[in-house]
């Protein structure tokens, strides 16, 4: 574990985040030190840590802080769940929390740990047992910004059609047979809550949930620094999408991915079998009022009312076009001196 807490690994994250120095020196601290953590360790285990980094940082911690702010204050967190009560890891019954609801966290994060031995296993295999070149790019040479986001929006819509496959003709289709282990698994949830975007039946989670994420990366062969991009956009989402609040980072997508989740949940998967709805839209599979479009364009009406709003605050207050001045009192001497 020592390569996931050293100094050059975790320069990698705050350095762009932390340093208050000019683009150039920044993108040439960022060199040197993304190039101290190639040389001094192999390839593998810049993969391994760095994934194991981000999706601790920006999933693991995040959701068990969200769940514990669930179950320890209940009154606060139902005032921004979208669903009340329901939406509480115990559901209505608040702080009755059983073994159920530690079951869900605890197979989420094991879950969370079983697909990164999974992606061990394929590299040491790829690497070690068949000669072969790493899934993954980890080299000096840092990818252009054009292939990070050429790779980032193949990669993004290679999951999105993947999980869409997967999700609604392996595990909702009465001809499969992981249909019924994800129904009892994934589908006895009452809404979805904190640390639940990553419960499910480990083989029916392993299909779904790390394959569309795992998959596009190998057939693109994504440069490391694009593939931890790449996880921190999907670690983001899974921790809110999945929290059941109303509170977002950012209205645009997340909300409409979260209410999405929500009604495939609720309508115990009828439709919304795609995280961004895309495919769903395109197939005709959406089920509630969360279309990408509607999200898209609530967003928009919401940052012009915000925009008016602001404009109307900040500008001096006008005077109405039938006014006129009125003339100032007469006093004592100005009467007497028109006399």
């Amino acid at each position: 574990m020592d390569a996931l807490f050293c100094v050059p690994m975790l320069s990698v994250f705050l350095i762009p985040v932390l340093s208050s120095y000019s683009t150039t020196l920044n993108f040439l601290f960022f060199y040197m030190t993304w190039s101290t953590l190639v040389l001094s360790h192999t390839p593998l285990r810049v993969e391994i840590f760095g994934t194991i980094a981000i999706r601790v940082l920006f999933y693991a911690l995040p959701s068990i802080v969200m769940f514990l702010f669930d179950i320890l204050t209940p009154s606060a967190a139902v005032v921004i769940k979208a669903h009340g009560s329901t939406g509480l890891p115990g559901g209505k019954r608040r702080r009755n929390i059983r073994l159920r609801e530690i079951k869900v966290a605890g197979w989420s994060l094991l879950n969370l740990c079983l697909a990164i031995a999974l992606q061990w296993g394929i590299e040491t295999l790829c690497v070690r047992a068949f000669r072969m070149r790493s899934a993954l790019k980890v080299t000096l040479k840092l990818p252009m910004p054009y292939e990070m986001v050429r790779d980032l929006i193949l990669g993004m819509l290679g999951r999105e059609a993947l999980t869409y496959i997967i999700h609604r003709f392996a595990l909702h289709s009465k001809e499969s047979p992981l249909t019924k282990l994800h129904h009892f698994w994934y589908h006895q949830l009452h809404a979805p809550f904190p640390l639940s975007g990553h419960y499910d039946h480990p083989l029916t989670y392993l299909l779904s949930n790390f394959i569309p994420t795992y998959l596009p990366a190998v057939v693109f062969r994504f440069h490391m620094l694009t593939y931890l991009i790449y996880l921190v956009f999907i670690s983001v989402e899974e921790t809110f999408a999945y929290s059941g609040y109303t509170i977002m980072p950012t209205h645009f997508f997340l909300v409409g991915m979260a209410r999405r989740i929500d009604m495939h949940v609720l309508t115990y998967g009828e439709g919304n079998f795609g995280p961004w709805g895309i495919m769903d839209w395109i197939c005709k599979t959406t089920v509630g009022d969360t279309e990408v479009i509607d999200d898209a364009a609530d967003d928009a009406e919401e940052r012009a009312r915000e925009k008016r709003a602001r404009k109307v605050y900040d500008s001096p207050p006008r005077k109405s076009a039938g006014s006129t001045p009125r003339a100032p009192k007469p006093t004592a001497g100005s009467a007497a001196r028109r006399r």
